[in-house]
């Protein structure tokens, strides 16, 4: 089994979902995350605020902050091997990193370049409604990054 672990830039949370002002980038990364827990990828997350020893203990994460600083997070490993820093990658680049292939395994995939429109809800939030647990004061799915749930 593939493992990626990502060694994040300091957060309120260990997602980054979360607080008034979410930035969707984040919001597609932590849903392609959990696509790849999804698919049989063992996958782990390390917040700099909350488990700042991590960081120190991995020699090639500490020499990132000392040459980038935190500009230089997230740090991404796939199998113990570093594959990406400063960046949050799309699905289809974490599906190579984890040696997915991602039209077997999800079917319908988005494509790399365009927006996802997953919420904080889980999933697709324009699809939500009243009758199916729609985050809107009134019954009607609010716009994703509006911190729903």
């Amino acid at each position: 089994m593939t493992n990626i672990t990502v060694y994040d830039p300091p957060m309120c949370c260990s997602t980054g979902i979360c607080g008034t002002d979410i930035d969707q980038k984040i919001v597609n990364f932590a849903a392609d995350l959990d696509w790849l827990k999804s698919v049989g990828v063992d996958v782990r997350r390390i917040n700099l605020s909350q488990e700042p020893s991590e960081f120190v203990e991995n020699g090639q994460v500490k020499d990132v902050l000392d040459k980038s600083g935190v500009e230089g997070l997230p740090v991404i490993f796939a199998n113990e091997k570093m594959l990406s820093s400063g960046q949050y990658p799309v699905r289809k680049d974490l599906a190579e990193m984890a040696g997915v292939n991602v039209d077997k395994a999800a079917g319908e995939v988005a494509d790399a370049g365009a927006e996802q429109s997953s919420g904080c809800c889980g999933g697709d939030v324009t699809a939500k409604s009243k009758d199916s647990g729609g985050c809107g004061d009134n019954g009607e799915a609010k716009q994703s990054g509006s911190n729903c749930c």
